[in-house]
């Protein structure tokens, strides 16, 4: 297997956004590719261009009626209440134009992906605009409407029949549609971290959730208290995800990489910082190497702070994907270009400034509810994992 790294992108994919004030914004993904192009970070690494999913692709982990709605809700013909039941033209998921043409190659960028890794053309890659890992067999829900990890999950499945896949998400919101996907499938590991469902959509994600049937232990989930620094979530990453991932054994990892547990991220209550964005991806990339000849696929996810957070955790994940020292400043160039057009003053360094960050006052508290959490996992769901 080749050690290159891929980046699954073109500009078809800045397609998929709901318009208007909704928070959803494609303009981190641009945000995100200039700045990696403006360190440097896309020298002899051209983006590979992927094709739209096709209505078979999608029907392996969505309703085929489902598809159609979204196909006529895009089209601008179908009725608002017959729309609603699928969980489309709400506030969370309007109807925008061309809405299944746009969806659909968010499926094919990160299905193209991992058949880039299965079939040995590189050992990683990643496409930022996949990690829509909320949608449901038959609903659109929190920003995502088709399951781009769940599709391309599904299919490598039936392309590499006994293949073993590990899925592990670290946004912020509960990995929910792709657990709900794999609950009774032994052959599938759902890792999620994420703020507790008590307190963030979606609601879901207690350590009980732990698969059935045949995939009992096999949904791995650990939500943390709110306020949850880096020390923290860094701490219960490696408490968990290294364990789980050897007990199982996988042959490809595929990562959800959201930036949304940001302390700057309008949408959440968490307190990391870039910390833990240069982290979690260093740590996937090693457990890849270990456990599966670094067959790994990343994606994007969550992420709502577009000017200061997103494009910088996204630069430090595709920098760890291709082996690249991650540069101290931001390109001059990139400030100059892109400050004038944000609300927000814009950062001049990739680190966030711990100074910046001083710990909330809770933070023994806050840890020490987390690393039971996580000890709860050990006891109760690991040893589930055959």
């Amino acid at each position: 297997m080749t050690g290159r790294a891929a980046i699954v992108h073109d500009t078809a994919l800045e397609s998929y956004g709901f318009g208007g004030e909704h928070p959803f914004n494609p303009l981190r993904l641009r945000l995100t590719l200039e700045l990696c192009e403006d360190l440097g970070l896309l020298e002899d690494y051209p983006l590979t261009p992927s094709e739209p999913a096709t209505e078979g692709d999608l029907t392996t982990v969505h309703n085929l009626t489902y598809v159609r709605m979204v196909q006529e809700a895009g089209r601008g013909a179908a009725l608002l209440s017959d729309l609603r039941p699928y969980g489309i033209g709400t506030g969370d998921n309007p109807v925008f134009p061309d809405m299944h043409a746009a969806s659909a190659r968010v499926v094919g960028g990160v299905l193209e992906a991992g058949r880039l890794v299965m079939r040995g053309d590189a050992a990683h890659a990643m496409c930022i605009s996949g990690g829509l890992h909320h949608a449901l067999r038959s609903e659109a829900s929190g920003f995502c409407v088709y399951n781009d990890a769940g599709v391309a999950i599904a299919r490598l499945k039936e392309e590499h029949p006994g293949i073993r896949i590990a899925y592990v998400d670290t946004d912020a919101h509960h990995g929910d549609g792709v657990q709900w996907m794999f609950f009774e499938d032994p052959e599938v590991l759902t890792i999620s971290i994420h703020e507790s469902g008590r307190y963030l959509f979606p609601g879901t994600g207690g350590v009980h959730e732990k698969g059935s049937g045949e995939g009992k232990g096999y949904a791995v989930n650990v939500p943390l208290m709110p306020f949850t620094d880096d020390g923290s979530f860094i701490a219960t990453f490696e408490t968990v995800v290294p364990e789980a991932l050897r007990h199982f054994g996988p042959d490809l990892i595929l990562s959800q990489n959201g930036c949304d547990a940001h302390r700057l991220d309008p949408l959440t209550h968490l307190s990391a910082t870039t910390r833990l964005y240069e982290h979690v991806p260093a740590r996937v990339h090693d457990l890849a190497h270990e456990l599966c000849e670094g067959r790994w696929v990343a994606t994007g996810g969550g992420g709502y702070d577009i000017w200061r957070v997103v494009p910088r955790a996204w630069a430090a994940l595709w920098a760890s994907v291709s082996h690249q020292e991650l540069p101290e400043k931001l390109p001059e160039d990139w400030l100059h270009r892109w400050g004038p057009e944000s609300p927000v003053g814009l950062p001049r360094l990739m680190r966030d400034d711990p100074a910046d960050y001083p710990a909330g006052p809770r933070v023994s508290e806050i840890s020490d509810k987390n690393a039971r959490t996580a000890e709860e996992v050990l006891e109760k769901v690991l040893p589930l994992i055959r």
